[in-house]
C-alpha cells in the first residue's frame, strides 16, 4: 500500500453519491411510519376529539397528499441526503464568504435540546415560562453591551427580515413626525447587501446608491451631494461586502442625521469589530446582528434563524411587539409600544437561536468577544497574503485596509485560460471544500469571497489556499479538467444558465412538480 503523503495537504476525497429519489416518490400506499394513536374515551370526554371543533371552512375535504414511507426507508433517505452534504462539522467553511460559518460548540446544542426548553409552547402564561424569558432578557442586555444601542428586538428570522424591519421602522417615524411624504429615499453604498435596497424598495422608497472611489469606498462628497429634505435614511454594511471597513462612516452618518434622516447599520458579519467599535459610536440610529453568524449559531438550511435588531432610546416605541422586560422581580413581555411596526414574525423569535448565541457570549466573556475579532482579523489577513500568491489570483480594494473577509478575483485567470470562478465553483467540492462567489450582480470582476473567522487554524486555512493553488494550477496546464468538474462531488454541470430566471424549470413543490411533468392527475391536498 503506497504510503500517504501528509505533507500535501490537498485531501484525497470522494463524497457518498446515491441516487436518491424525493421522498414523495418513496411513496408505498398502505405503508405506514409510525400509528398515531386514536384519543382516549376519557381525554374525549374533558376536551374533544381534536377535530370536531374546527370550523368546517377550515376543515380539509381530503386527507393531505403525504407521502407513505416506512421508518427504515425514511431513516435510509435522510441519512443518504446528509452523506452527500458539506457542511461546518464536515469541512473547512471559510469559503461560505459573507455568512460566517464557524464552529458551533456542541455544548450549546446540548443545552437547546434539555426537554424543559422544547416542551415550551409561546402562549404559555408569563409565570411558567420565566426562565426562558430571563435568558431572552439577559441576551438583550448583552447585545446593548456590544452594540451600544438601547433595546433588542429579537422577532426578526433573519438579516434581511431585519433589514426590512429597520425599513419599517424609518416609514413609522416619519409618518410619527409628519414627514413621510416628503422624505422617499434612502441611500445605500454599491458594495452593501443587496438586501438592503430590495427591503427599503419593498417599503415604497427610491434607492441612490453611492459608488466607491478608487480604494473602494464610498465618497463623502458624493453622500454631501445627495443628501436632502426628501433623505429618509441612510442603510449601509461596515464592513461591507468586499471586507473593507470605511474609516469616515462617522461622518457619514453625521451628515445623514444633519439632513434629519435616520441610520441604521447592517452588522451581519461583525467578527471583526466585537469589543473594538460599535454601533452606538459610530452615529447609528439602529443596527442588527445575524445571530446565525457572528454568535455561533447555525444557518439550519435558511431557518431557523434570528436578526437581532437594536435602537437607540429614542425609537423603543417603534420596536416589534413584544419585547422581553424586567421590573426588578418579574419577566414580563412588554407590548406598550405606541408606534410599534407590529410583529415581523409569530411569537417572540427563535429561543433555541437566543440560547445558543447568550453560551456563547457567557462562555467567552468580554476579553473572549475582543479575542474572537482579533483572530479573525488575524486569519482573514494570513489567508490574504496566501492568496496572492496564488497564480491569477487578485484582492481588488483591501490593500493597506484592516479587514475580515475579502472578496478576491480570478479576473487575470480567467483572462489567460477561460477558467471562470463558477469552475473553480465546481471543481472545489472534489477536495472536499465548499466556495462561494459572490451575490449578484459581480461587481468585482469573477469573484470568491473567503471569510476565515476565529473558528479555523493555520493549518486549516493552509489545506485551503493547497486546494485553489491545485485548480490555479490546473487551470494554467488542464483548463479543461476544471471547465468539467466535478468529478467526486455529487453536484453536476447545468447545461443552462437560466435555471433561477426560467419559472417553467421550477418546481417549487411536489404539486408542482406533478403539474408541470403531467405524471399523474394532482387531487386536492
Amino acid at each position: 500500500m503506497k504510503p500517504i503523503n501528509r505533507d500535501y495537504k490537498v485531501r484525497n476525497f470522494h463524497q457518498a453519491k446515491w441516487d436518491e429519489p424525493i421522498i414523495f416518490e418513496l411513496h408505498q400506499s398502505g405503508e405506514r411510519g409510525v400509528m398515531i394513536p386514536e384519543a382516549e374515551e376519557g381525554i374525549v370526554s374533558k376536551v374533544g376529539d381534536g377535530v370536531s371543533k374546527i370550523p368546517s371552512k377550515m376543515a380539509r375535504k381530503k386527507s393531505p397528499n403525504l407521502p407513505e414511507v416506512s421508518q427504515a426507508r425514511v431513516l435510509r433517505h435522510y441519512l443518504r441526503l446528509s452523506q452527500q452534504t458539506l457542511g461546518s462539522d464536515i469541512n473547512i467553511e471559510i469559503g461560505q464568504g459573507t455568512c460566517t460559518m464557524k464552529y458551533i460548540p456542541k455544548i450549546n446544542e446540548f443545552l437547546i435540546r434539555n426537554p424543559k426548553l422544547t416542551e415550551l409552547h409561546p402562549l404559555q402564561d408569563e409565570s411558567t415560562v420565566q426562565g426562558v424569558l430571563g435568558l431572552i432578557y439577559q441576551l438583550d442586555l448583552a447585545m446593548r453591551e456590544i452594540s451600544g444601542m438601547d433595546y433588542f428586538s429579537f422577532q426578526p428570522s433573519g438579516g434581511t427580515q431585519a433589514l426590512f424591519t429597520m425599513a419599517s421602522i424609518v416609514r413609522a417615524i416619519h409618518d410619527s413626525n409628519g414627514e413621510a411624504e416628503q422624505r422617499d429615499e434612502i441611500i445605500t453604498t454599491m458594495f452593501s447587501h443587496p438586501g438592503q435596497t430590495a427591503t427599503a424598495i419593498v417599503k415604497g422608497y427610491k434607492i441612490i446608491t453611492l459608488q466607491p472611489d478608487e480604494d473602494g469606498f464610498p465618497k463623502l462628497e458624493d453622500l454631501k451631494n445627495v443628501v436632502s429634505e426628501r433623505t429618509a435614511g441612510f442603510v449601509v454594511a461596515n464592513p461591507e461586502d468586499t471586507g473593507i471597513f470605511n474609516p469616515q462612516i462617522k461622518e457619514f452618518t453625521d451628515v445623514v442625521h444633519e439632513a434629519g434622516g435616520i441610520c441604521y447599520y447592517d452588522q451581519a458579519n461583525a467578527n471583526g469589530l466585537l469589543g473594538i467599535t460599535r454601533a452606538k459610536e459610530a452615529g447609528f440610529d439602529m443596527c442588527f446582528f445575524n445571530l446565525h453568524k457572528t454568535f455561533a449559531a447555525p444557518h439550519m438550511c435558511g431557518g431557523p434563524a434570528t436578526g437581532a435588531l437594536g435602537v437607540v432610546e429614542e425609537l423603543k416605541e417603534f420596536l416589534p411587539a413584544p419585547i422581553v422586560a424586567y421590573n426588578g422581580d418579574t419577566y414580563f413581555l412588554e407590548d406598550d409600544m405606541k408606534n410599534s411596526v407590529g410583529k415581523v414574525r409569530s411569537f417572540h423569535g427563535v429561543p433555541q437561536t437566543m440560547i445558543r448565541a447568550y453560551s456563547w457570549i457567557r462562555s467567552l466573556g468580554p476579553e473572549g468577544l475582543k479575542q474572537v475579532a482579533q483572530t479573525a482579523v488575524l486569519n482573514s489577513n494570513y489567508l490574504y497574503h496566501k492568496i496572492l500568491k496564488i497564480k491569477g489570483a487578485s484582492a481588488p480594494y483591501v490593500i493597506g485596509n484592516r479587514f475580515e473577509q475579502v472578496r478576491y478575483s480570478w479576473e487575470k485567470m480567467t483572462e489567460d485560460t477561460g477558467v471562470t470562478t463558477e469552475d473553480v465553483q465546481r471543481r472545489m467540492p472534489d477536495f472536499g471544500l465548499h466556495y462561494w462567489t459572490s451575490h449578484h450582480p459581480y461587481i468585482v470582476p469573477q469573484p470568491f469571497t473567503l471569510e476565515p473567522t476565529e473558528s479555523y487554524s493555520k493549518e486549516d486555512l493552509d489545506e485551503y489556499v493547497a486546494a485553489l493553488t491545485q485548480i490555479s494550477k490546473e487551470a494554467y496546464e488542464e483548463p479543461e479538467k476544471v471547465k468539467n468538474a466535478p468529478y467526486n462531488s455529487v453536484i453536476h454541470k447545468m447545461d443552462e444558465r437560466d435555471y433561477l430566471d426560467n419559472p417553467e424549470k421550477w418546481a417549487i413543490s411536489w404539486r408542482v412538480y406533478l403539474k408541470k411533468t403531467g405524471k399523474t392527475k394532482v387531487t386536492s391536498f
